[in-house]
């Protein structure tokens, strides 16, 4: 992207440099070496001394410095960014269901063009938080209760058979290396930030489908995961709500430290419910 893109301190999007200019350019033009003369002479030309068939001491040109390879900044850099950023206003809430945003007004919020912008929603209409209003942009999808629901079954049927296997064969010791996940996951819930909760909670939860080591499974989990992260248009969702919710995270780790299966079936259960 020959554009580049300055970010504001409000979303935290570093300064993007253009491809355009950069030290380190390569010198252009090769030097010419003089022909040799006579045999057991030199022929001197622009400073330079050529090695005679003698075998003399060589007076040569202090060779080319080695150009510095220019940064190459990968748009796609960008377009993470703006990414990761829309997908904490979504959790927030501060992009508000149905109404409608368009790329360049988005664009100049964050600081850069409308492309990356515009790429970045075109994820997101992939995944079903945002929909395309042709000529206008994107509106962001209204969710019901329904929708949450059924995410939250889909998440069960995936998750609960992978931690209930995993309770039968992963050790206590590997079990244990987890804790300070599910205890940053309370740490996240009580700052009251959806956002900060959102990231903590899916990173517990993808480190405990990972001891499967099935990584399709974890990728596609996770992207269900994000997609019942994404409030409701009513969504009130308090800072009591976050913590009860991590709080079960602990008592989950304690039933698979121990191994009781049973108690594992009973909290990934009421987990998903809830």
């Amino acid at each position: 992207m020959k554009q580049g893109a300055q970010g504001s301190a409000a979303t935290g999007i570093p300064q993007v440099s253009g491809e355009d200019g950069g030290a380190g350019a390569p010198m252009g033009g090769a030097a010419r070496v003089p022909s040799q003369g006579r045999a057991g002479g030199v022929e001197r030309g622009r400073g330079v001394s050529v090695p005679t068939a003698r075998g003399e001491h060589v007076h040569s040109e202090p060779p080319m410095p080695v150009p510095v390879p220019r940064a190459v900044v990968q748009r796609a850099s960008v377009r993470g960014q703006i990414l990761d950023a829309l997908r904490t206003a979504l959790v927030t809430g501060e992009l508000t269901p149905g109404v409608v945003y368009s790329a360049p007004a988005l664009g100049e919020r964050f600081g850069v063009s409308a492309t990356p912008v515009r790429e970045a929603m075109q994820q997101l209409a992939q995944e079903g938080a945002v929909e395309v209003v042709p000529n206008r942009g994107f509106r962001v999808v209204e969710r019901g209760a329904r929708e949450l629901a059924e995410l939250a079954e889909v998440r069960a049927l995936i998750e609960v058979p992978v931690m209930l296997r995993l309770a039968r064969t992963v050790s206590a010791e590997r079990w244990a290396d987890l804790r300070p996940l599910a205890e940053a996951t309370v740490r996240a819930a009580s700052t009251g930030c959806r956002a900060t909760y959102a990231e903590a909670d899916r990173t517990f939860h993808r480190a405990v489908l990972s001891l499967c080591g099935n990584e399709q499974l974890v990728q596609l989990a996770d992207d269900l995961h994000r997609r019942a992260q994404w409030p409701l248009r009513t969504s009130t969702r308090s800072r009591t709500d976050l913590l009860a919710d991590a709080t079960e995270h602990s008592a989950l780790l304690d039933a698979l430290i121990a191994g009781d299966v049973d108690v594992v079936r009973v909290l990934v259960g009421e987990h998903f419910a809830g």
